[in-house]
């Protein structure tokens, strides 16, 4: 259930985002960027439904996308990846999930849950640039399956090996894309190499 692009593009994306020296905003471009390729190959099966269209020179047949992705960013730093898949696809919704990590024990909890509590017949795409230790995104992942979503799938930019597995091991049905998988994790819990905390090059540290 994992997929990881393959791509030149995404090579040299996946460099610049590594980059120390890649300031704010060129990171926040090649998340965009990097999201948009992420998305477009794990919503390949989105729903379709025949019609037509007018051209300058006559009609002929179309399809069109026929459902609603709800997207789910855990905050903060899933909010960069949102604008890219709204882009990609503008028939979708957004609920919030934002889970606090204590540095101890690197248990994630939830401090902010906008999700619908009837989730039933709906795909939900949780957006999470980074699968570290695996510990929000199964969180994510159980709560959106615990309200009856239909289809659960997760878009990442970089994973971690024993992240993903974790993950697998409690949901083994939930597809991960991603752009890359990293060997390892620090005894902080940072992905290794990885890119640093995508939340802070993304927005600046936390204030106050």
């Amino acid at each position: 259930m994992l997929t990881v692009l393959d791509h030149p593009v995404v090579e040299d994306r996946l460099a610049r985002l590594r980059d120390r020296t890649t300031g704010n905003g060129e990171f926040r471009q090649v998340v965009h960027e990097l999201s948009m390729l992420v998305a477009y190959e794990a919503l390949r099966d989105l729903a379709t439904e025949a019609g037509t269209v007018e051209t300058p020179v006559a009609s002929g047949p179309c399809r069109r996308i026929a459902e609603t992705v709800l997207l789910v960013p855990i905050l903060r730093a899933g909010l960069g990846m949102v604008p890219a898949v709204q882009g990609l696809v503008p028939r979708s919704e957004v609920a919030h999930v934002g889970l606090r990590r204590d540095e101890q024990t690197l248990e994630s909890e939830v401090y902010l849950d906008r999700l619908p509590h009837d989730l039933r017949g709906r795909r939900v795409v949780v957006c999470d640039p980074m699968l570290a230790t695996g510990g929000s995104l199964v969180r994510v992942c159980t709560l959106a399956r615990d309200r009856g979503a239909l289809s659960v799938q997760a878009l990442c930019l970089i994973a971690s090996a024993p992240g993903q597995r974790a993950f697998e091991a409690v949901h083994p049905d939930v597809p991960v894309t991603c752009a890359a998988v990293d060997p390892e994790l620090d005894e902080h819990g940072y992905i290794v190499p990885g890119l640093g905390d995508a939340g802070d090059r993304l927005f600046g540290p936390p204030l106050g």
